[in-house]
């Protein structure tokens, strides 16, 4: 869906939750786990339908509003990914036993993604960087988007980008988190 499909957010919320709830749910499940998902995920789309009359696609696409809120959202739940990655450095990849097969998929993609070591670098980031950082790595936005998403300047981001990626690749050596065989 774009923006242009969405002339008034209005009259067409549920196109728009329809749409973007899987994107939405599978970012901040791999930032926060799939416990914790289901509630921020909620509250991202009651936030987004209570602020529907004030969204400006002039600002931001749906998408990337939405990416935003998300993001806000994770960062009250900041104490829960912390732990989750440290979790996730201290006994690699969680046994998501007892879990649906969405859950259990959700967990083992957002846990293979992230080896031990990365995940405890990941966990040391300052919020600001962590945040730029996933949103690149986990929601596939681009420099422009997150800076919609985030309200901070558009060279901001790929200073915040730059420094996080600079101290992944100190934190793990000089290896690059993203070649096989690391971590």
């Amino acid at each position: 869906m774009t923006v242009t499909e969405v002339p008034n957010l209005a009259d067409s919320f549920s196109e728009v939750f329809d749409a973007y709830f899987g994107e939405i749910h599978r970012y901040v499940a791999q930032r926060l786990g799939v416990d914790d998902a289901e509630d921020v995920v909620a509250e991202t789309f009651l936030a987004a339908y209570r602020k529907r009359e004030h969204y400006d696609p002039a600002r931001a696409s749906v998408r990337t509003w939405l990416y935003g809120i998300a993001t806000n959202l994770v960062g009250k739940h900041r104490r829960a990914e912390v732990r989750a990655l440290r979790a996730i450095a201290r006994h690699g990849v969680p046994d998501p036993a007892g879990a649906g097969h969405e859950e259990r998929v959700a967990a083992r993609v957002s846990a293979q993604s992230l080896r031990p070591s990365l995940a405890a670098a990941i966990a040391r980031l300052n919020s600001g960087d962590r945040d730029v950082l996933l949103l690149v790595a986990l929601a596939g936005l681009s420099h422009e988007e997150i800076a919609e998403a985030l309200g901070i300047p558009y060279g901001t981001v790929g200073s915040r980008l730059s420094r996080a990626r600079r101290k992944l690749r100190d934190a793990l050596g000089g290896a690059n988190p993203m070649e096989a065989g690391h971590g």
